[in-house]
């Protein structure tokens, strides 16, 4: 892949995909890509941001915004300090334009949807490590986004999960 992709990370906040996006910021982003952070969550009643970006999610939240907390509160979404910090000194040491964008609904379907909406180049996510049988019964985000998605995705096993 060349300079100026465009790179999703699929980030719940849990602490596989906080492994992912260490990963994705360590081995995977250059100089010159723009990441988005995709957050997914349940559509809850109708709330009215629900009914509103239903289909298409809330605006791109620039950086500049996106490190606020407030604004991401203002979404319904609790941030994380580890994250925060993480995605400044990236945006420190490399020149990597970076956009929070957040979808209501079922994480497969969006975060697919996602890398559509967004013109993704690659998606990096982490992985929850259910066994087969939970799988069967639970059904795996990561499963159905690997088979699904219109663009390479990259998953990274938690190796403390092993």
């Amino acid at each position: 892949m060349g300079k100026d992709r465009s790179i999703g990370v699929a980030l719940d906040y849990s602490k596989g995909s906080k492994v992912a996006l260490k990963w994705a910021i360590n081995n995977f982003l250059e100089s010159g890509d723009t990441l988005y952070i995709i957050h997914v969550k349940p559509a809850l009643g109708n709330e009215s941001r629900n009914v509103i970006w239903s289909a298409s999610g809330s605006p791109l939240i620039p950086f500049s915004e996106f490190k606020d907390p407030a604004v991401w509160q203002g979404y319904g979404v609790n941030t994380d300090a580890e994250v925060l910090e993480l995605l400044h000194d990236l945006s420190n040491r490399l020149e990597v334009k970076i956009v929070g964008k957040i979808y209501w609904g079922d994480a497969r379907d969006k975060i697919c949807g996602a890398v559509d909406d967004l013109k993704l180049s690659g998606l990096v996510m982490g992985s929850r490590g259910l066994g087969s049988i939970q799988r069967v019964f639970l059904g795996s985000v990561t499963s159905f986004v690997t088979e699904h998605a219109t663009c390479p995705v990259t998953v990274v096993k938690d190796p403390s999960s092993s």
